[in-house]
């Protein structure tokens, strides 16, 4: 494994850190635990001490898995990363009860690494400013049960700025970024702002959500035969000198074991000139493919009116990347389709995107009339 320093923390972290999203599931979708907890131990074994959750991922149950894996001398190993669920605070001590639930869940003293979850304007304004949660996070470092602050970011290249210079306590940051979203949310110029003022930087969907690991056929024609499409993914990242770590959400023990192999040939500068060509190459085709930006984190699920919204706009992508009979064949596999739709809005209030999901079923409905 390699390691990385972390901003101006004086921490190292390594390359690769086990994002905890995205965790084996049975079929009634509870995660599979065994498989889970040997997946994270066996990362750790091999030199991964980064490990990430947050009170939402899988029903509010990663969480408690996590705390399981680091169980028998795992804790010890790893810096561990939670996040507040921001939106649910309505007064300033309900901070603290959940971050006392995290703690219990996570059945830990402390977590290192303590991240306000996914920031955006609205969330700023009516929740950070107005409820004081920089104090918040202070009080909970001086208390002992978080060691540092950050924050991570779904929003625009400004407001993440003003976010940064807004207070001088941040020790790190999370942002969504890849060889497609370079200009996208806080993009390339915000990491190098954010690195520019001493925070590490990890860096959330490197593979945009699988997109990047299974290409469309034009994509993928893009790239040399040598490496697979993650590794090409990946290796974009770790070239940055600003990127401290990248989070992989893996659901297979062979997706742990590639992405060791790739984190332990990562360092700084590893990308040939001629692969900077590919990546360019590989943007553009993939930019004038790309109908729907969703990443299918599945904030925006339940649907109250049944739609799986990440599958149906999977479905509705693949039109352009795939050809119709395949995303046909996609759509009509799934139960409830996009005109069950009836624009409550409830999803677009949580999607980290920012997609018009209302606006965007009816085109996915006539796409398969």
């Amino acid at each position: 494994m390699q390691y990385r320093k972390f901003g101006n923390t004086g921490v190292e972290v390594s390359a690769l850190g086990f994002g905890c999203m995205r965790f084996p599931v049975n079929e009634d979708k509870t995660i599979n635990e065994e498989k889970a907890i040997a997946m994270v131990r066996h990362a750790i074994d091999n030199g991964v001490n980064y490990v990430d959750t947050a009170y939402p991922y899988h029903q509010g149950t990663s969480e408690l898995v996590v705390g399981k894996a680091l169980k028998d001398g795992y804790r010890e190993k790893v810096y561990l990363a939670d996040k507040m669920p921001v939106w649910l605070l309505e007064t300033e001590d309900d901070f603290d009860k959940y971050l006392d639930e995290q703690i219990k869940k996570l059945d830990t003293d402390h977590i290192d690494f303590y991240l306000l979850h996914a920031l955006s304007r609205e969330r700023y304004e009516e929740k950070v400013k107005k409820l004081n949660l920089t104090k918040k996070l202070e009080e909970a470092k001086a208390a002992g049960k978080i060691r540092y602050i950050g924050f991570s970011f779904h929003d625009s290249l400004d407001l993440f700025k003003e976010i940064i210079d807004s207070y001088d306590g941040w020790d790190f940051c999370q942002i969504q970024y890849n060889y497609i979203n370079l200009t996208h949310q806080a993009g390339t110029e915000g990491l190098k702002y954010a690195a520019s003022k001493g925070l590490g930087v990890v860096i959330m969907e490197p593979l945009l959500g699988g997109k990047l690991a299974n290409l469309a056929p034009h994509v993928a024609e893009a790239f040399p035969e040598g490496k697979s499409h993650v590794e090409y993914a990946l290796d974009f990242l770790w070239d940055k000198p600003e990127v401290s770590l990248l989070l992989s959400g893996m659901t297979e023990p062979e997706q742990v074991e590639a992405n060791l192999e790739y984190a332990s040939r990562s360092h700084v500068g590893m990308v040939t000139e001629e692969e900077k060509a590919v990546y360019e190459k590989a943007k553009k085709i993939f930019d004038e493919m790309a109908l729907v930006n969703c990443t299918k984190c599945a904030y925006c699920m339940p649907c109250p009116f049944g739609l799986n919204i990440p599958e149906l706009f999977a479905a509705y992508n693949m039109t352009a990347s795939h050809g119709m009979t395949p995303a046909k064949e996609a759509y009509e596999a799934l139960s409830v389709k996009a005109d069950a739709c009836r624009a409550c809005h409830h999803c677009e209030k949580e999607c980290p995107q920012h997609i018009k999901i209302s606006e965007m079923m009816p085109k996915v409905a006539q796409a398969f009339v």
